[in-house]
């Protein structure tokens, strides 16, 4: 298949490609969705999506916190600028309703009906002093808790779009500028994509060009001939572009998990080359012809390079079978993107090799480097028990270590902590309680009728109370809200008053409640009354304070709140990637289970032997296993984001094994004994094992730099587990076969 003619015709049809590929150029298109982390299969989401179909969703939102940067908060002219800014938002399409205390009306119901006076008014010195005293109530709601910021709420149509969110928070940006007016703070879902985006366009650009220069030094280190960096170069450029072409044919936006691609591309991709080019420069240095030694390499090679890039990919695959649609996307893409590498290499080394003049001895070997291979062999064999007990202690104690390792993730965990969306975040969490949506369903008990009746509403007065306490939180809207400014209302605006009246006043405000549920907001309960919702904001706490105090709302729940009466439930956003990060345990699971059973076939059918497919699988365990006890020692939480990170480590980790067994088969068939086999094998592919962990490890290395946390962790923990495969490999795999001395030497005697 690799002689000549044929790697002529497979150049010709892969630059026919390149042409293809650059008259009907693909335009990449940047995505980013938090809600692709909704675990799928989780009966939660779908009582979210029913849930939303019958209110609303709760993250359509955006805060802007205001403050006068030149003075006292509440000068008349920054508020006059202030409510001039709202108005002009108020104004724009795709926004619904904007909420500040700059014109809200605190309702009077009188013996004339109802009137409006205004919370806050600066229209005179008198009547701001007078107004003053009213903002106590929106302190940590409206109004910032130390007093030197207001809050926009502004709420955007329901479900918009990633380009109108754009458009829409460019327009308000616009707004600010023109009034020469900087927010302190803003925070919200059109904000954040819109930002995600920027940051996910200039990582993958920055990547991909380290990645180039880091793939020449590599080459220029490794093979020191000019031939040596060009051909490999040319090759790995135009496989990553035909995989991010195919990729973006079939539809796939690029989003956060897409930035550490490039370099997976590439580094899987030398790896591959890196084998070939060893192999062909040891058989030019012995004097083969350069064609008889191409034909050898490519023709002996690549079987066993095609399952170690099939294991890769069959790594990354294996995270389509988990229920998180984010890890889905990412599996089956740079699985598809990995195999698309390897066919660029099949189809461009062997005719550029042939085409273009190459030196026979590009670099000179150093005889001290296999005398050293050949002395830890040595020394392996004389402290072969030694080493296999440091293997296992090392392996229980991480295995001790990974138990302890918390599950806790939190909603920015792909930003730094310094990052500006990070801090905007955090102010709301401190000044406004909360950037988080909290969403609890309400429903009636069989012994009520609507969740207006004075009984459920005193249990649920008694559920809002515990929420106040566990969570804190920002404003708080629910039926009982709406009952609850009613009777303030009726008390003259008083603020003592908002609270759950007696039963007969509830009684009396009956007109003013059907009038005021006619109007549909805010959105808080059925048309039958029978079901509705508590929305209200809390801190961004992470998933395992925030399910620890959701479980205490719940017992506090099922011993305080009679069943009869109120059913509470909760939901939201926030609720579902909070378990999504929960059950991380069963996503690996699911990934590493799918990646056990695919890499174990794999070695059965090459090897023919469920021993050697066994005995395979545990030097290849141990780096993941090892993965759990530098986790615990660096601190670093068990989530979503680090837990996919095993089943990529475990899929490419294994290449080398594979690589490893395929040359010891080899050395067995030719008659060779198991000792032997084994010391050449060590010293013939040592080597380049040695040479695609250096690279693999210094390529996912380069991605620690990112600034998105996936990004960071895969390059920090793929790096370091790479180092662990490296020494289970060359320590421990040729000590694991040594007891099946005769099973080796029997089944190939019989072949």
């Amino acid at each position: 298949m690799f002689q000549k003619l044929t790697a002529y015709t497979l150049l010709v049809l892969a630059v026919l490609l390149c042409v293809l590929l650059a008259i009907f150029r693909p335009l990449p298109q940047f995505n980013y969705n938090f809600e692709t982390f909704f675990p799928q299969d989780d009966e939660s989401l779908d009582f979210y999506q029913s849930f939303k179909k019958q209110f609303e969703n709760d993250n359509d939102y955006l805060l802007v916190a205001l403050g006068n940067g030149e003075g006292e908060l509440f000068n008349p002219d920054f508020l006059t600028k202030a409510n001039a800014i709202q108005s002009e938002i108020r104004k724009l399409d795709k926004v619904d309703t904007v909420i500040s205390l700059l014109d809200l009306e605190q309702p009077i119901i009188g013996v004339f009906g109802v009137t409006g006076r205004k919370v806050l008014d600066w229209s005179d010195m008198s009547s701001q002093v007078r107004t003053s005293g009213n903002l106590d109530q929106y302190r940590s709601q409206l109004l910032s808790k130390d007093g030197n910021s207001l809050l926009l709420w502004i709420k955007n149509e329901q479900n918009i779009s990633k380009s109108d969110g754009d458009v829409l928070y460019n327009s308000i940006k616009d707004i600010f500028t023109r009034y020469s007016i900087k927010p302190i703070a803003v925070a919200g879902k059109i904000q954040t994509q819109g930002d995600f985006i920027i940051l996910m366009q200039d990582e993958f650009g920055l990547f991909f060009g380290y990645s180039i220069l880091l793939i020449l030094l590599l080459l220029f280190l490794i093979f020191r001939s000019w031939w040596g960096v060009l051909i490999p170069f040319f090759v790995l450029v135009i496989g990553v572009a035909w995989a991010f072409g195919l990729l973006i044919y079939l539809g796939k936006p690029l989003d956060v998990m897409s930035v550490m691609q490039p370099t997976i591309f590439l580094i899987v991709g030398l790896s591959a080359l890196i084998h070939f080019f060893t192999h062909l420069l040891k058989k030019l240095k012995a004097g083969d012809e350069k064609e008889t030694a191409i034909y050898a390499v490519f023709r002996e090679l690549t079987i066993p390079v095609w399952l170690t890039v099939m294991t890769t990919a069959l790594g990354f695959l294996s995270l389509y079978f988990t229920s998180i649609p984010a890890l889905q996307d990412f599996g089956w893409s740079t699985s598809l993107g990995v195999l698309v590498m390897f066919l660029a290499v099949i189809f461009l080394a062997p005719g550029l090799l042939y085409l273009l003049p190459i030196k026979t001895s590009p670099i000179h070997q150093k005889p001290e480097k296999s005398n050293l291979l050949l002395r830890i062999f040595s020394w392996q064999l004389k402290h072969r028990n030694g080493i296999r007990i440091s293997f296992l202690a090392v392996t229980l104690l991480c295995v001790f270590l990974g138990l302890n390792l918390k599950i806790n993730g939190y909603l920015l965990d792909n930003l730094p902590l310094d990052h500006p969306i990070q801090q905007d975040f955090t102010f709301f969490d401190e000044q406004f309680g909360g950037s988080n949506p909290l969403e609890l369903h309400l429903s009636v008990g069989k012994g009520a009728n609507s969740l207006l009746d004075y009984d459920v509403l005193g249990e649920l007065n008694k559920v809002e109370s515990k929420i106040q306490e566990l969570f804190g939180g920002g404003q708080t809207v629910s039926p009982l809200t709406l009952v609850k400014s009613i009777n303030q209302a009726q008390n003259r605006g008083n603020p003592q008053a908002f609270q759950l009246p007696s039963k007969g006043q509830l009684q009396r405000m009956n007109r003013w409640l059907e009038a005021a549920l006619e109007t549909g907001e805010p959105k808080v309960l059925s048309a039958d009354r029978k079901s509705g919702r508590i929305s209200t904001r809390a801190a961004d706490l992470g998933s395992l304070k925030m399910t620890a105090l959701r479980a205490k709302l719940d017992e506090f729940v099922l011993e305080e709140v009679t069943p009869d009466l109120l059913k509470v439930r909760w939901t939201g956003t926030a609720y579902l990637i909070d378990k999504g990060h929960s059950s991380v345990t069963l996503q690996m699971a699911k990934g590493l289970g799918v990646a056990f059973l695919l890499v174990g076939v794999i070695a059965g059918f090459l090897f023919r032997s469920w021993r050697i497919s066994f005995l395979l699988l545990i030097p290849n365990l141990i780096p993941l296993i090892w993965m759990l006890g530098l986790m615990y020692v660096l601190g670093i939480e068990f989530k979503l984001t680090t837990a996919i990170l095993f089943t990529v480590a475990f899929g490419i980790a294994v290449d080398d094994s594979i690589h490893f067994m395929s040359r010891l088969k080899f050395e067995l068939a030719s008659g060779k004994n198991l000792i032997y086999a084994l010391k050449r094998t060590y010293l013939e592919t040592g080597k380049a094992i040695v040479l695609t962990t250096l690279v693999l490890t210094t390529g996912f290395g380069l991605l620690i730099f990112s600034q998105f946390g996936v990004t960071h962790f895969t390059g920090l923990l793929i790096s370091a587990s790479m180092v662990f495969a490296l020494l289970a490999d060359l320590m421990l795999l040729p000590l694991l076969l040594l007891p099946l001395k005769k099973i080796w030497e029997e089944k190939f005697r019989e072949e």
